[in-house]
């Protein structure tokens, strides 16, 4: 009776393994979308199988051995308050069906280790357990056949997830318990009347395997997190920045704290946002980073990080124009230069120029071209911004030099003739003389001027180049002996005009004779009529 229920035991054991390497493997090439058990434990396990009591101890009186109530079922129910720690009630049935039998209620804590695939439990528990005493075939040792006394159980086990069975079941690859149970029948009868009555004292192993069904998964609380962003995330010096922080999964019985640090600038704030003061940082890449805690187990704190730039001041730009940009020498011009910042910085004007004078401090300046000779002048308008970093810009100016005077050009004077004195052909006759008196005239109005007198022939004449230059050189012998006019002002030519007449032409100082077709006159080789004597009274 002891051995066979053993060796029943060890081969359902052995087959009860050799299911669970093979749903092992099965498990191995299944692949599955839902968390094991391991990772989300469940809320409660239900567990009925086959239970394995290997019992020692002796009933008084002597005669019903209890060594062995082998056969048996077990059924157990656990909910557990987290992943590790729960409570748990089993009940088991060992109806031994001939002269024993026993059934235990026990409930205690329960420990377990999630693993992957796989998980180790561990309990303790205290119950009540039922004996039953021999059975009507042996009346001589008849006694009351049901007592129930205290019991207590100590053990542990091993569970196999089956993950093809979508994480719904397990199975218990093993369970061990060592069990106590104390049952007393009442006093004890000795024969004749007996033997009745006695105490039982069992303890020993019990063993057990089955099918664990899971209802429900303790999720754990989602771990906390954190994020953050700077704003502006690119900056110049001296540009505030905030750090706005969010963290999610926060349990909201528990306070929030918060700290941030920075590797560059001075940063404040002990809520979910921070400032940055960036006045002392050099252009670059720093970084911001923040924490966030609610307690200090794992998932209740979370950092961040939120970087920025600090960038350079841009220069400042300028460009400059003039109004008039050519003006005569004296004049002024308005020169007007517009800067700009792209920060919109404070801006300083300043002006220079390469000649004249120039003043302004502002967008605007004057630029005075008194004393300046002609030609081009560069101004150079300057803007400097509140960092020190210039921007210049030229424009130009054009002192135009004042028209010269016209050029003096010749005047052409009366014209005298020789046609009334068939005689005296080159003869200067008085009606003449009132045309080289006006000549004359403009000759002493004209000091600097000199005079061009053209002598012209008829072309019928006879000798008529010594004709006209006769001509010529009487008209000039009239101007100096009865004007005064000094000679060598006074030029005599001969002419290609066709005609007994004398031209004069008045030539202003700069002033050039155009002497086309026209000849200079050999004076000394020209005869001129004697100067005429006054007559007698």
């Amino acid at each position: 009776m002891v051995y066979s229920p053993l060796r029943s035991f060890g081969r359902f054991v052995l087959a009860a393994c050799a299911v669970s390497l093979g749903v092992a493997s099965l498990g191995a090439q299944t692949p599955t979308t839902t968390a094991p058990v391991g990772v989300n434990p469940s809320r409660f396990d239900l567990f009925t199988g086959y239970s394995y009591f290997g019992a020692h101890g002796q009933l008084k009186p002597l005669g019903v051995d209890y060594n062995s109530i082998d056969a048996g079922a077990i059924g157990s129910g656990a909910y557990y308050f987290n992943k590790y720690f729960g409570g748990e009630f089993i009940f088991v049935a060992h109806p031994d069906g001939k002269n024993d039998g026993l059934y235990t209620a026990s409930a205690g804590p329960i420990f377990r280790a999630p693993m992957q695939n796989f998980t180790l439990f561990a309990h303790g528990l205290a119950g009540g357990g039922r004996l039953v005493g021999p059975n009507s075939y042996r009346s001589f040792q008849y006694h009351n056949p049901w007592e129930w006394g205290p019991t207590l159980t100590a053990g542990g086990g091993m569970d196999y997830d089956l993950p093809f069975m979508n994480h719904r079941f397990s199975f218990r690859l093993f369970q061990a318990d060592y069990r106590y149970i104390h049952v007393n029948f009442g006093p004890y009868v000795p024969p004749p009347s007996g033997p009745t009555g006695g105490r039982a004292n069992l303890n020993g192993v019990d063993l057990s395997t089955g099918i664990v069904t899971h209802f429900g998964h303790i999720i754990p609380p989602p771990p906390v997190t954190f994020s953050c962003s700077a704003s502006p995330s690119t900056a110049f010096p001296g540009d505030p920045i905030t750090v706005t922080g969010t963290a999610a999964n926060l349990n909201p019985k528990k306070t929030a704290t918060y700290s941030w640090t920075s590797d560059g600038g001075t940063v404040s704030g002990t809520a979910n946002t921070a400032n940055v003061d960036t006045k002392n940082l050099n252009p670059g890449n720093y970084t911001v980073k923040g924490h966030v805690s609610e307690g200090a187990k794992p998932g209740e704190m979370a950092d961040c990080s939120a970087p920025f730039t600090i960038q350079q001041y841009g220069p400042p730009t300028i460009s400059c124009s003039a109004n008039p940009s050519t003006v005569s020498p004296g004049d002024s011009s308005t020169i007007t230069c517009t800067g700009s910042s792209p920060q919109n910085r404070p801006l300083t004007y300043s002006y220079s120029s390469t000649a004249g004078s120039v003043t302004g401090n502002t967008s605007t300046a004057t630029l005075n071209t008194t004393g300046a000779a002609p030609g081009t002048i560069t101004v150079t308008g300057n803007v400097v911004d509140d960092k020190g970093q210039t921007a210049s810009s030229t424009t130009t100016v054009t002192v135009v030099a004042p028209a010269p005077p016209p050029a003096p050009t010749t005047t052409s004077l009366c014209s005298i003739t020789f046609d009334r004195d068939k005689r005296r052909p080159t003869r200067v006759d008085n009606e003449a003389k009132a045309c080289l008196d006006d000549v004359a005239l403009n000759m002493q109005r004209s000091p600097d001027a000199k005079l061009a007198i053209a002598g012209n022939a008829a072309s019928t004449e006879k000798n008529a180049s010594q004709a006209a230059a006769s001509r010529a050189v009487n008209t000039k012998d009239y101007l100096v002996k009865e004007k005064g006019i000094d000679a060598s002002r006074i030029s005599v030519y001969t002419g290609s005009q066709d005609g007994k007449t004398a031209n004069s032409t008045l030539i202003p100082t700069g002033a050039t004779l155009d002497q086309t077709g026209l000849t200079p006159v050999d004076e000394s080789a020209v005869k001129t009529p004697p100067a005429k004597r006054p007559k007698k009274k």
